[in-house]
């Protein structure tokens, strides 16, 4: 597996390889790659997970195991563009069971190990960078009101209206 030039690292205290296979069974064109294990000479427990580099429709990712120095925070999150509410439905389901339920709002969610996601309409931009500032006022007024999932055809009676 070839890690691209860029390449998001996540931090996690010891569920790297857990948090892998968990993204590597949502999303559908995805992969583990290598798996680096902690040496007699490291930090980390001999032998245990150290590195996963996976990708997740395309795009690559390595989870590290490097200890609870570090936590999640929605300072960073992940956008899965959605072509439909059955799509956004999937992604929403999946990635929030287990999640911090408080933390869904307004189309974010945290998954179980508290990575943030937003999970939106892939027009989503189109619609709030309309031209048209009354319309995309109503998008925004419509996201603001979602209590969690983003609900798809309210953002388009919002749009339309």
């Amino acid at each position: 597996m070839k890690l691209h030039k860029i390449t998001p690292n996540l931090w996690f205290d010891s569920q790297a390889e857990e948090a892998a296979n968990f993204y590597t069974s949502i999303f559908h064109d995805s992969k583990i790659g290598r798996i680096a294990r902690y040496g007699p000479e490291s930090r980390g427990v001999e032998g245990t997970v150290m590195t996963v580099e996976f990708q997740l429709e395309g795009q690559s990712f390595v989870a590290l195991n490097g200890g609870p120095h570090f936590k999640f925070n929605e300072a960073i999150s992940f956008i899965v563009h959605c072509d439909d509410q059955a799509e956004l439905d999937y992604y929403w389901d999946k990635l929030s069971e287990g999640g911090d339920e408080k933390a869904q709002v307004c189309g974010w969610l945290k998954d179980p190990f508290g990575v943030s996601w937003q999970i939106i309409p892939s027009h989503l931009t189109e619609m709030i960078c309309d031209p048209d500032p009354a319309r995309a006022g109503r998008v925004m007024q419509a996201i603001l009101q979602t209590k969690k999932k983003i609900d798809i055809k309210a953002l388009h009676q919002a749009y339309d209206n």
